[in-house]
């Protein structure tokens, strides 16, 4: 698949610079680091051409937008430096856009229009994409990846004609689906496994107006069950900064800016309006919400999350309302939380019970500012790998042997961002 048949030389220093840096109190972390730093670039990432990169998600032959931009997240403090690490995130992003401008609703595609995937799906398919599950995420994660690229190499020409065509498709289809009651778009899969449809005729449960914008999935790929999806609406709040910016700062356009000021504030009032709770006496955030009255209080190991609203940007680690947020999710308050005898942390109703994420470990040492802390979740991740040296979707906390996802490249990069995060080589925003 990949077109790197060797590990770039910035890459091989920074594995040699952690190295160096673990020494002989943390082994462990080096021997995983260059085991999956290097494994992404040597089995995941495909260069088409100069302007075109093509990312698999691991062992499924599909490309998503979140996940694609989540693998070469890591690999951005090297883009400063390293013309080709710089063109290979250049095509990644160049590759979201086409895929967002083929179809908005979309969150996994093929390298081709090779009609692989998911294509007997209720919904209006084509043979590029792999998959049509509506998530709000998808299209936050490449605003998010294009403004953190030029963050870190000040190359603003990806803010071009054809970023403009990306955030002005971005924010038209937010603004439909602030009133999802008018929206184009419809779900339903022939399947006995109910996260993976939309009830009520593909067009999931019955919402009400919040100024927030609806999702029909979660980063999971589950289907939400109220639809305001808080984590991802968050996402959204801060990505629509980001295309402010760009267009008040950088390619100025009065029109696009103020429209991303506008949608940007409706999102962060309707999240303060619906989706802050009280729970046992202190104010939470609600994972979903639906503006008729529910709220789901817990929290999913994909990110985004609630726990990872600080790694997002929405809000300040020391936030008092995440604090209870996050003391809520990493508590037996939270349905999806276990603890076992190797580790405890988030789980999913995605993976079986007693199972818990990696990238939801990850992300708990990514949102604190506790080294200690930070250590302690980087020896349970390393002591958890069921001997394979990489990261898995989830695994048991009773026996690490038992795990789901023998190779996925998403939670291998979470596990190398947070080594490099304790070693101050951080990720710009």
């Amino acid at each position: 698949m990949s077109t790197y048949h060797e590990i770039p030389k910035s890459v091989t220093n920074l594995i040699n610079e952690i190295s160096q840096l673990c020494g002989e109190y943390h082994p462990g972390w080096a021997e995983v680091f260059e085991n999956v730093y290097s494994n992404t670039l040597l089995t995941t990432i495909k260069r088409i051409s100069e302007d075109d990169t093509y990312v698999l998600t691991g062992d499924i032959p599909a490309m998503w937008l979140r996940d694609s931009t989540a693998q070469v997240r890591p690999y951005l403090p090297l883009a400063e430096k390293d013309a080709e690490i710089k063109n290979m995130i250049r095509g990644v992003i160049s590759r979201q856009f086409d895929m967002i401008l083929h179809d908005p609703y979309a969150n996994a595609f093929n390298e081709t229009a090779n009609g692989a995937g998911h294509q007997t799906d209720h919904t209006e398919m084509t043979p590029l994409i792999w998959e049509r599950k509506y998530e709000i995420d998808s299209l936050c994660y490449p605003l998010q990846l294009s403004y953190l690229y030029y963050q870190h190499t000040q190359d603003a020409t990806i803010f071009d004609d054809r970023y403009k065509a990306v955030a002005q498709t971005i924010m038209d289809l937010w603004l439909v689906e602030q009133h999802h009651e008018t929206s184009p778009y419809t779900f339903m899969r022939d399947t006995d496994r109910l996260e993976d449809t939309l009830g009520n005729a593909g067009r999931g449960s019955e919402v009400a107006f919040t100024k927030m914008t609806w999702s029909g999935f979660r980063p999971s790929d589950d289907a939400c069950i109220y639809h305001y999806l808080v984590p991802s609406n968050m996402f959204a709040v801060v990505v629509l900064g980001y295309v402010e910016t760009v267009f008040t700062s950088i390619n100025k356009d009065e029109v696009l800016a103020t429209q991303a000021y506008n949608l940007k504030k409706s999102i962060a009032e309707g999240i303060q309006e619906h989706a802050v709770v009280e729970h046992l006496g202190k104010e939470i955030y609600a994972y979903e919400v639906d503006g008729l009255g529910n709220a789901l209080l817990i929290d999913d190991p994909n990110v985004p999350s609630l726990l990872s609203a600080p790694y997002l940007g929405f809000c300040e680690m020391d936030d008092p309302l995440y604090l209870n947020t996050r003391k809520h999710i990493l508590s037996e308050e939270n349905d999806y939380y276990y603890a076992g005898e190797f580790a405890q942390g988030c789980g999913s109703s995605h993976t079986p019970v007693g199972y818990i994420w990696p990238i939801a470990l990850a992300i708990e040492g990514l949102t604190t500012s506790n080294k200690q802390e930070k250590a302690k979740i980087l020896d349970t991740l390393v002591k958890t790998d069921g001997g394979t040296k990489m990261m898995h979707e989830s695994f048991d906390v009773s026996n690490p042997n038992n795990y789901t996802r023998e190779w996925f490249s998403w939670a291998n990069m979470m596990f190398c961002e947070l080594v490099m995060d304790y070693f101050e080589i951080k990720v710009k925003r």
